[in-house]
């Protein structure tokens, strides 16, 4: 039993660490090579680790060896157009000028059902506000909307909005993220001061953030 866990918890690390070097990519922005070599991590790590009679290391090689495979199919993909076309295909485009291309569904094999859910998935509801659908390699939908149905932005009202930059945690359940304060050109005693206005101490929040406007927003801990 004791054995088996051992197993169990050093293949878990060899795979987070395999994964964590292939990317951050989530599941549904994968491309078809990605996925593969994701499946097979997960189907070679699982046989060693629940039958002790085989080797461990019948399970890591392989793994290693994906990796390898992983990083050079990605390094060919960066440096090869064409190589990028048979690895990852190419987009597709569902709906041209405000038209269903038909051909292009029964080609992917996907239905006009299929079709409505992913553009409500975009947030449109309407076949007759979309101008271009086009299916990407990673199987999302991305979809540009007719211009008098698009969302309104303050450049089409001629207003230059006020640089917001990144909210920075400055504090999360109560410890002091030093390095974001040194991004921010701040210090601890100017912490101190600016959450003491929220009556409480740092090691005290639950949460504190600091965005481009200078605002500050502070929640104490229960």
């Amino acid at each position: 039993m004791l054995i088996t866990l051992i197993r169990s918890i050093l293949l878990y690390i060899i795979v987070l660490i395999v994964m964590r070097i292939m990317g951050k990519r989530e599941i549904g922005q994968m491309q078809p090579f990605e996925l593969a070599i994701s499946i097979m991590i997960a189907d070679l790590a699982s046989i060693p680790m629940a039958d002790v009679g085989i080797p461990i290391s019948n399970g890591i090689i392989p793994i290693l060896g994906l990796l390898v495979m992983h990083l050079l199919i990605s390094f060919i993909n960066m440096k090869s157009m064409r190589a990028r076309g048979v690895l990852c295909g190419k987009p597709t485009i569902l709906i041209y000028r405000g038209k269903i291309d038909e051909q292009a569904l029964k080609k992917e094999r996907i239905t006009l059902n299929e079709l409505q859910e992913k553009l409500r998935g975009n947030n449109v509801f309407h076949l007759g506000d979309v101008e271009y659908a086009i299916l990407e390699t990673s199987g999302q939908i991305s979809v540009i909307e007719k211009p008098n149905k698009r969302t309104t932005i303050p450049e089409d009202f001629n207003i230059m909005p006020d640089y917001e930059g990144i909210p920075y945690d400055l504090v999360v359940d109560g410890k002091i993220m030093h390095e974001n304060l040194k991004q921010i050109g701040k210090n601890e005693i100017w912490l101190e001061k600016e959450v003491g206005k929220f009556k409480m101490k740092p090691h005290e929040a639950l949460i504190v953030t600091y965005d481009g406007k200078g605002q500050i927003f502070c929640q104490k801990k229960d």
